[in-house]
């Protein structure tokens, strides 16, 4: 997934709309864009949607409201019915939290009929300081799609009055919450998603920032607005020029035998290249390009 841009699930246009984004998955949301005398309505609208989209062009997500308010499980007993791809699991403190709600999961696909563990999971792993300091829990899983941060919920839960810098540079606690998630999904094995970009109208302070997470490792990244759908899917579309190299690299170390380290034009590569190149092929090929 490169692009996944937030809907809120108590408005049938901007679902619609979402759908026509070009965006790779689609966040249906129940938490934060809704408010909690619409969470009923949201819930309905949402089951509607999924079963209404069986047959699905994008990746559907639902984000629920977090474990520690009571609202998860009638979120859960509204929309499971649906099917949806994967739950976004918001303020989540650890791996512990993931296996709770696994737990919870397990029993509605037993009950709708679906597949044991077919329903993924992606947490906001930085929106509590628990959460950060936690980020080190987690571990391979089948349920884990990816991991993902946010800054907004994390600034309001230490009091810090700004995320970044006046230069646009995020301030040092961010900047950690940011570099955990990376080092954590990599140890979990799943993509890094970067979290949300709010000023929608700045486009090239948006592609600028969208360059530097790709250069620093992610794989995709979240919208708030389906303008922001295009630039995610050019940013993090890898380049023709980049697929070549890279195949060069794989090809490279096949026809020599798996060596530790190959020549190329003049410059030595060794296995940390390779297993990049592979990476970035591994992208191409979802983005249906390799």
């Amino acid at each position: 997934m490169r692009s996944l841009l937030f809907v809120p699930g108590d408005s049938e246009r901007k679902l619609e709309k979402g759908l026509q984004s070009g965006a790779d998955a689609l966040i249906i949301d129940l938490e934060d864009s809704v408010s909690a005398a619409n969470k009923q309505a949201a819930r309905a609208l949402t089951a509607e949607f999924l079963a209404a989209h069986s047959e699905r062009t994008a990746i559907l997500l639902v984000r629920l409201n977090d474990l520690s308010t009571g609202l998860t499980d009638d979120d859960l007993a509204a929309i499971m019915a649906g099917a949806p791809d994967a739950i976004m699991l918001p303020k989540a403190g650890g791996l512990d939290d993931v296996v709770r709600l696994s737990a919870k999961l397990r029993v509605h696909e037993a009950n709708h009929g679906l597949a044991d563990r077919v329903t993924g999971i992606l947490p906001i792993i930085t929106e509590t300081g628990a959460g950060v300091l936690n980020a080190h829990t987690y571990a391979p899983d089948s349920r884990l799609i990816g991991l993902t941060w946010g800054a907004e919920d994390l600034s309001a839960e230490i009091g810090a009055s700004v995320t970044r810098r006046g230069d646009g540079e995020y301030t040092d606690v961010f900047r950690l919450a940011r570099a955990v998630t990376l080092l954590a999904a990599s140890a979990a094995q799943v993509a890094a998603i970067d979290t949300v970009f709010p000023n929608f109208r700045d486009e090239d302070g948006f592609r600028r920032d969208c360059e530097h997470a790709v250069r620093d490792g992610f794989t995709g990244r979240m919208a708030i607005h389906p303008a922001q759908v295009p630039v995610i899917n050019a940013v993090f579309t890898p380049s023709a020029e980049a697929i070549a190299h890279a195949r060069a690299i794989v090809d490279a170390f096949a026809d020599a035998g798996n060596p530790g380290v190959v020549g190329i034009d003049g410059a030595m590569y060794d296995r940390p290249h390779l297993k990049r190149a592979e990476r970035l092929l591994q992208r191409a090929r979802v983005a249906g390009l390799a």
